[in-house]
């Protein structure tokens, strides 16, 4: 095995981890919000800020290390343009992901306290969700078009 080809791995691998917990993420707050039951949002959402620090964050770390490797192994210039998009569309990823992080926070700790007063969730609670559901199309969609361009390298 070449140092390239496990590189690659791992930055493959990498990008896996994070469309996997991505999707996984997002079934399973979506299943808990339907719910309406404060006490299962928590638990869920507790679950969820966990997955998302132990291998989102690894891997969305690990990414520009790998990637970054990979170009100076093949001697692929920064200046490829599918690369500056792939580029450009991680920070676009970066800059919705980030806030969902605290969003989940939150909302889990909303759904918390509800769950422990015997409430309702409060409108905060469903603001978020939503906010959360929309930021959720840009940052995956960013995801899936850098996996593309990975692949396909069309330009």
């Amino acid at each position: 095995m070449t140092l390239y080809f496990l590189v690659k791995f791992l930055h493959v691998l990498g990008a896996i981890v994070i469309l996997g917990t991505g999707t996984g993420i997002a079934f399973f707050m979506l299943m808990a919000h339907r719910t309406d039951d404060a006490e299962f949002i928590a638990r869920t959402a507790s679950v969820v800020v966990i997955a998302d620090a132990i291998f989102t964050l690894s891997a969305v770390l690990l990414q520009p290390i790998t990637g970054g490797l990979l170009m100076t192994l093949s001697a692929t210039p920064i200046t490829e343009r599918w690369l500056l998009a792939a580029l450009v569309l991680y920070a676009v990823a970066g800059l919705f992901w980030i806030p969902v992080v605290f969003m989940q926070i939150e909302m889990r700790d909303l759904a918390r306290k509800a769950a422990e007063q015997h409430k309702a969730l409060p409108q905060r609670y469903f603001v978020l969700f939503r906010r959360w559901f929309a930021f959720g199309f840009p940052g995956f969609g960013a995801t899936m078009l850098i996996l593309w361009l990975m692949v396909a390298k069309p330009f």
